[in-house]
């Protein structure tokens, strides 16, 4: 099978079940930022101080994938065979926090993005989650999405936030709160 079919060439693609719709819809625009979250989590993944952490952020790229069929799915179309999204999933991520921030001092004060590379693509995967958020809800605006898919991303962003801040931790980086003028 060749991997291009040259029937999005006029910029429309096809949702899971078959309906053709412009690239630049907003449910493209959702599922697309998804993948986008998913090579950042691959990106995380990747990095030597998440060695440990390895299962959990692949459990996370598979839930992406899943929760990207979902929204790839064309609305109305119950007959198209593509996995679930549980809330087990979302539980698993707030475990997960829980156990994170066990190891944290308590947070007091805006923290700002950075300090080591592998700290800052947390935060870019962070930000890419909120984004794929608000496509979700605008999404919403136009048809219904599974709760489960919002609360997900809501929750893998408090995740990756505190990921980053433990990444801090565990490098021996000082976090950098923000100050602002007063």
């Amino acid at each position: 099978m060749k991997i291009y079919t040259k029937t999005g060439d006029a910029g429309t693609t096809s949702l899971l079940g078959g309906k053709r719709v412009s690239k630049g819809h907003i449910k493209i625009d959702a599922y697309g930022t998804v993948d986008e979250l998913n090579a950042y989590i691959g990106l995380l993944r990747d990095q030597e101080i998440n060695k440990s952490r390895n299962f959990i952020l692949k459990k996370i790229q598979d839930r992406l994938f899943t929760l990207g069929a979902t929204l790839a799915t064309e609305h109305g179309k119950s007959n198209v065979k593509k996995p679930d999204l549980h809330h087990e999933d979302i539980a698993l991520l707030e475990k997960e926090i829980d156990l994170m921030e066990e190891k944290l001092p308590p947070l007091r004060n805006f923290i700002l993005p950075g300090g080591h590379q592998s700290i800052s693509f947390c935060h870019l995967a962070r930000t890419v989650c909120r984004r794929a958020e608000r496509c979700v809800i605008t999404l919403m605006e136009i048809e219904p999405v599974e709760e489960t898919i919002l609360s997900y991303l809501n929750r893998l962003s408090d995740y990756l936030f505190v990921l980053g801040r433990l990444m801090a931790v565990e490098l021996e980086v000082e976090e950098v709160t923000w100050n602002p003028r007063s």
